[in-house]
């Protein structure tokens, strides 16, 4: 594969194309070359819009990728649509060894809901203002059937039904699922280890200017294979971090099921890539001289600073749920994350209590972590949370959910000033992400 000129030809791309335009590209890619692209259905969404996978070229081995598994994650749509119109017209790049399954968003209903930031301005609040994730129970990646110690998961929604299609029907040697962060520096899931990988991961993404994420892990369950490298992470991981700090069955805090990850891995075991990109960054993030706290210090305040956001959503809320009468998807996943993330602070913090890996100095790059890029993503619930009291007022206007309304509109403003201010951050070029996520690939491609 001529991975140089594939990568360094990826277009300026200036804005996230909306799920129409998608839609739209696809049509023509398989019109426009109807003897190397074939259209397959493979499902439709939970509101029954089609989900098309691209099947490009006819090798005996099977490679899956799919964008939006999160519908807040488009650089992976992104990355597909550039790469299924220069697999159609590069016969190279096919190569005849594989066939290439491509979905450019397996969550079409989701990424609706976050096309108000997809044109720009590029700035934490926008984002965080037009950002929308769905319920754990209501995420593709994360609602495939599992039944571990009392954990019993059986009910995969529609999207995560139609992976499971694929994934079964395809039997693939190698998965991509895009994901991305939001804010940070990039790092990697991988599956299975692979050492001689991981300078060459490193280095794509430190070439395009882009950090590396050098703070704590995500999840503090995660294995480390190296520096921002990671084993791809699971629900059973989840689960026994859980039971290990916290009281109570972990089955109830966790409330969804297995990742892709998991059921391929009993269908056919392939190879599997995650590459984790944020939208903004702040070179804090690769900091790695120490700090005058020490780690444990870093986390147990990172926790208290996150939980006034939380802490203020989950009581606001509680105090008007008996003014709130419709449903929507911004209020299923409010009420679901604050749940989990109260969940998930409580073994934090029992953790870092107890870990005695924890004594020692943090590191710049992990008090950052800690005490700012927290606090981003608890701002992202508290811009939904405008959004789920708004679709409210639409459907119903009630003088507590308006009143309500105008204190998250307020703390939202709050704490989005404050985040701008203290953060130095830089918007990552959408081609410069793009290439990234599709040197890594090729890179594991080039070693299976």
């Amino acid at each position: 594969m001529r991975a140089n000129s594939v990568v360094s030809d990826v277009p300026g791309y200036e804005k996230f194309l909306t799920v129409d335009e998608l839609n739209a590209s696809g049509e023509r890619l398989a019109s426009t070359h109807p003897r190397q692209v074939k259209k397959v259905l493979i499902g439709r969404s939970s509101d029954g819009e089609a989900i098309n996978m691209l099947r490009i070229g006819s090798g005996p081995e099977q490679l899956l990728f799919f964008a939006c598994p999160h519908p807040n994650e488009p650089i992976g749509a992104m990355t597909l649509e550039y790469l299924s119109w220069r697999l159609a017209q590069d016969e190279t790049l096919r190569g005849e060894r594989y066939t290439w399954n491509i979905v450019k968003c397996i969550d079409p209903d989701g990424t609706r809901l976050n096309e108000g930031w997809f044109g720009g301005p590029f700035t934490v609040t926008n984002y965080a203002r037009n950002f929308y994730r769905p319920a754990s129970f209501q995420q593709a990646e994360w609602t495939f059937p599992i039944v571990y110690k009392d954990l019993a998961y059986l009910s995969p929604i529609p999207e995560t039904q139609a992976l499971m299609s694929a994934i079964a029907g395809l039997a693939p040697r190698f998965v991509y699922s895009l994901h991305n962060a939001g804010f940070g520096g990039g790092y990697y899931y991988l599956w299975p280890e692979q050492p001689s990988v991981y300078d060459n991961l490193r280095r794509i993404i430190r070439d395009r200017g882009v950090p590396l994420s050098l703070g704590e892990p995500e999840m503090p369950w995660a294995v480390t294979y190296s520096p921002a490298v990671y084993q791809v992470p699971s629900v059973r991981e989840n689960y026994d971090f859980l039971e290990k700090f916290t009281s109570g069955s972990p089955a109830d805090r966790i409330g969804a099921g297995a990742s892709s990850f998991e059921f391929a891995r009993a269908i056919s075991d392939p190879a599997m890539l995650i590459c984790e990109l944020p939208y903004f960054y702040d070179p804090r993030i690769e900091d790695l001289a120490e700090s005058r706290m020490s780690r444990r210090e870093a986390i147990l305040e990172g926790v208290e600073r996150t939980q006034e956001i939380t802490g203020f959503l989950t009581s606001l809320f509680r105090g008007v749920s008996g003014e709130l009468t419709s449903v929507s998807r911004f209020r299923t996943a409010v009420d679901s994350m604050l749940k989990l993330i109260s969940a998930g602070d409580e073994a934090k913090r029992a953790w870092a209590e107890s870990a005695p890996e924890l004594k020692g100095p943090a590191t710049e790059a992990q008090v950052f972590d800690n005490l700012l890029v927290g606090r981003f993503y608890r701002l992202l619930i508290c811009g939904m949370a405008v959004r789920a009291l708004e679709h409210e007022l639409k459907c119903r206007r009630a003088p507590a959910v308006a009143n309500a309304k105008e204190q998250v509109v307020e703390a939202f403003d709050r704490w989005a000033e404050g985040l701008e201010n203290e953060l130095d951050y830089q918007v990552i070029p959408i081609k410069s992400l793009v290439e990234i996520q599709l040197a890594a690939a090729l890179e594991i491609l080039a070693h299976l």
